[in-house]
């Protein structure tokens, strides 16, 4: 059974921070992160079939974002001029072309975390993830400070030869 305190806790501000690639509406996106939960929660009973629960929160979220978006364009369609319309068309499918991207890189991330090994996965998680800082990082792997940055160095140039010549930049 899913714990949902702990998942809204561990993934609210990096959903946030996701939705915020899309539009500067705080509350818009606030809404929409918090329609994500109510759904989910409502639909807990089939959450055990999702393999990778992380990319469906930041993919529902997208979904709902450009929901919402549809139905403001629906709701202001009277009073929206060609021009505008142009304009508000163009602003879609680049935030709809933003978030695939996103999401392209997330999943190129994932899959490349997956090829280091277990150690370097840990330390990878432990910083990014989990945001520790090196000297926790030091205490929970048993390896001094020089070791755990190194590792991380070490880390972080393999990743970016899984990733390749692929722009990270989101």
């Amino acid at each position: 059974m899913i714990d949902f305190t702990q998942l809204y806790d561990k993934h609210i501000d990096n959903l946030f921070a996701f939705g915020s690639r899309f539009t500067a509406d705080r509350e818009m996106i606030k809404d929409c992160i918090q329609d994500v939960f109510v759904k989910m929660y409502t639909k807990k009973d089939t959450l055990d079939k999702i393999n990778n629960l992380d990319s469906y929160l930041y993919v529902a979220l997208r979904n709902r974002i450009n929901d919402e978006f549809r139905h403001n364009v629906r709701m202001c369609d009277n009073a929206i001029t060609d021009g505008n319309m142009r304009r508000v068309a163009e602003e879609e499918r680049h935030n709809h072309e933003r978030m695939e991207r996103g999401i392209l890189l997330m999943t190129t991330i994932e899959r490349a975390v997956l090829k280091l090994s277990p150690r370097q996965q840990q330390v990878i998680r432990l910083y990014y993830v989990e945001r520790m800082k090196y000297e926790d990082i030091c205490r929970i792997m048993g390896i001094n400070y020089q070791s755990v940055r190194n590792l991380m160095c070490r880390s972080i140039t393999r990743l970016r030869s899984y990733v390749g010549g692929m722009e990270l930049v989101v």
